[in-house]
């Protein structure tokens, strides 16, 4: 009886020990993709609830075999409740779950630009931001560049500086592409020479979200940064693996392969992107010259992540490209060049830049942040007649202390900026040297929970080569104010000063293909000065099952006495460029469905001398309106048509360009680990070289007009994306 009892106890425990179950899930945003570290697992039946550890995984042991509700929730989300059989099928899975956003927390993306890590909606600057779901459609549009999802932001304009290689720059509120700022994690990566093909060398795989400054960023970023300034922020490693390949194929004969790879363990992580990108001559209106130009293009970014304790992390990457640009005379680029047929661009272009990151936290409100990037830039710029190579050697380094309280938030630190290039030929060196020693600070006072204001002051002191500029000191405030004048209305205004030293880039020497440049005389030089002011209201509220969001921008920006190309000769105009204007932003969201609408007045003028003598800044629309549908189904359909309206322009020749409309359509589909898409733009095949030619003078020796519009016409691009993620 004894060892009877003794086996029915085992059988027992046995039974009830395998019965014994453990669930394990991951929440994430459903819109960003992006973990949610904070959300909670209930099971009401059992009484049990946890939340997530420091990697956002939810672990609860001890589930009895059966069928039990749990429901998942978190701050600022809509709650899923789902019944789970126990035991799992596959034992030690994790189950993903995706919470949507409730509609009044649409704007809950905490930013990086302002360096203190904070909440969009709770920062007087007035910041943009592409989380990581609309960068996911854009990588389907354009997978080789960024040069449409900058080009179908409202206030921002992508400017065609060749007719034949494609190359272009983007500009803010009207103003030159010098007065911009393109950066990488908060690093100038892009600036100077270095600049000139940005746009057509970065992939939108490699970005979790894209932010926006429009209008003076001084405080921070310098005084370069006097329209405003573009932050690319890079993926992290999470624990949970992403591998994630495209392959793309287009009707204008490219074709793109990229991938990205990611892991992360408790004290290292790591990711990996790598992309190929090719494109043959391509020259849909028969004119003889490429609209894309033949491209070769091999990228390779690795990223080493370091998590040593809870107090200090860092990481080191290093960000490598080389492309070979080939455009012009189809003959020349064939290969079958004669007499008549001569011409030609070909850019070889080489970066490599190191990237450094360190923090450590001092406690929980407060921080030290090191960072650093070294840059080598080689450009090879060929011509029929004309050679030009430069080499440019720059850096960044900066030491801030952030402190985020309740009530108050301080940012401040110091940086150094090195810039060095050299050129040739040697008879026509452009080449130059400039130091800037940067000291900042920046506080975000909230003194009530209607009003925040920011204020702000740097101090920059430039040292350039003899053979550039005299030396210079820049005292530089900056203001902003934040009104949450109820749930539904808020309002941001601010403004700054700024300033641009010297140099010969801008738009007109970069189209000009830096031929005959004269060097620049220092003494006869000075600095840019600006300043900036502009203010916006947003409106949000639900309108029944859906939820609307209005924001109006106003802004205006005067540089006085900006730095002129006439004659091959840099000088400095004793007037001013002076741009003022309006967005108007419009979103629509209803279930799956979503709409936007876009515009932008934009009227830039310019005083070339105290005589009184003013003139309109050329290839600036004076009207910009954008359209966009999506329907989606998350994880499963998504569908998109868009149109834009580009008014009439002034041209340098002093005729008005030709207003113009275009279309586009994308279809996807997605499943777990695969998805298929294809995408149409430009419908109508709208081209400049339908209604005018695009040169003058002979095939043999052409001088390019502005272009001001599209040249490929209408482009279809096909591909599919394979996500080998657990």
């Amino acid at each position: 009886m004894k060892r009877t009892f003794i086996i029915i106890l085992l059988i027992t425990v046995s039974f009830y020990a395998n019965a014994q179950n453990t669930f394990k899930a991951l929440v994430r945003n459903d819109r960003t993709k992006e973990i949610l570290k904070g959300a909670t697992a209930n099971i009401p039946a059992l009484k049990i609830s946890t939340g997530a550890d420091t990697s956002g995984l939810i672990t609860i042991n001890n589930i009895p075999n059966g069928k039990f509700e749990i429901l998942i929730s978190f701050v600022g989300f809509s709650k899923i409740e789902k019944v789970i059989s126990f035991p799992l099928g596959h034992p030690g899975q994790i189950i993903e779950f995706g919470l949507e956003p409730q509609l009044d927390q649409l704007d809950e993306v905490v930013v990086q630009t302002t360096r203190t890590n904070q909440n969009l909606r709770d920062i007087p600057t007035r910041i943009e931001a592409l989380p990581l779901e609309e960068l996911d459609e854009k990588s389907t549009m354009r997978p080789g560049d960024i040069k449409m999802l900058l080009g179908e932001a409202t206030g921002i304009h992508v400017q065609q500086t060749s007719a034949v290689s494609g190359n272009a720059s983007f500009r803010i509120q009207g103003l030159d592409s010098r007065y911009t700022q393109l950066l990488q994690d908060g690093m100038p990566m892009y600036q100077g020479f270095s600049g000139g093909l940005s746009l057509l060398q970065i992939s939108p795989l490699d970005l979790r979200q894209v932010e926006f400054i429009k209008g003076s960023a001084s405080t921070l970023y310098g005084g370069g940064a006097i329209a405003g300034l573009v932050n690319l922020i890079t993926k992290i490693p999470n624990e949970i693996p992403e591998a994630t390949f495209v392959l793309n194929t287009t009707s204008a004969k490219g074709a793109d392969l990229s991938g990205f790879y990611s892991q992360r363990s408790k004290r290292v992580g790591t990711t990996l992107f790598g992309a190929y990108n090719y494109n043959m001559a391509y020259d849909p209106s028969h004119t003889g010259f490429t609209a894309i130009p033949r491209t070769n293009r091999i990228t390779l970014n690795p990223k080493v992540f370091l998590y040593l304790d809870d107090q200090n992390s860092g990481w080191f990457g290093v960000n490598s490209t080389y492309e070979n640009r080939y455009g012009g005379d189809l003959r020349v680029i064939t290969g079958r060049a004669d007499e008549d047929h001569q011409y030609f661009e070909r850019n070889k272009t080489f970066r490599f830049s190191t990237q450094l990151s360190f923090t450590h936290k001092i406690n929980k409100v407060s921080s030290i942040n090191v960072k650093n990037t070294i840059g080598y830039f080689d450009r090879q710029f060929a011509l029929a007649k004309w050679d030009f190579r430069g080499k440019q050697l720059s850096s960044f380094s900066e030491v801030n202390y952030v402190s985020n309280k309740e009530r108050s938030s301080w940012v401040a630190g110091f940086n150094l900026v090195t810039d060095h290039l050299t050129s040739q030929p040697l008879k026509n060196d452009i080449g130059y040297s400039q130091t800037t020693f940067g000291t900042f600070i920046q506080n975000v006072y909230r003194t009530a929970d209607w009003f925040s204001i920011e204020t702000g002051l740097r101090l920059d002191y430039n040292r350039p080569s003899a053979s550039n500029a005299s030396d210079g000191l820049f005292l530089l405030p900056r203001i902003s104010g934040l009104f949450k004048l109820s749930p539904q209305l808020t309002s941001r205004i601010g403004g700054g000063l700024g300033y641009k030293m010297p140099a010969p880039f801008n738009d007109q020497s970069e189209q000009e293909g830096y031929e005959n440049l004269r060097p620049m005389i220092i003494n006869q030089l000075k600095a840019e000065r600006s300043y900036g002011l502009n203010g916006d209201l947003n409106y949000r509220i639900p309108v029944g099952d859906a939820f609307l969001s209005i924001n109006q921008l106003f802004f205006f920006t005067k540089v006085d006495h900006p730095l002129l190309l006439e004659n091959k000769t840099f000088s400095n105009a004793s007037g001013y460029i002076r741009t003022q204007g309006a967005e108007t932003n419009v979103k629509l969201a209803i279930d799956e469905l979503g709409f936007y609408l876009g515009y932008t007045y934009t009227y830039t003028d310019t005083k070339q001398n105290e005589n009184g003598l003013f003139g309109s800044q050329p290839l600036t629309p004076k009207h910009r309106l954008s359209f966009d549908a999506t329907y989606e189904i998350e994880g499963s359909f998504r569908f998109g048509a868009e149109s834009f309206y580009t008014g009439s322009q002034l041209l340098s020749n002093g005729t008005i360009g030709r207003k113009f409309i275009t279309f586009g359509l994308l279809a996807q589909k997605m499943w777990k680990h695969l998805d298929v898409f294809v995408n149409a733009e430009n419908l109508t095949d709208l081209r400049q070289t339908r209604w005018e030619n695009i040169y003058t003078g002979s095939i043999a020796n052409p001088k390019f007009r502005d272009i001001y519009s599209p040249l490929d016409g209408a482009v279809i691009n096909a591909g599919v994306r394979v996500k080998l993620n657990k």
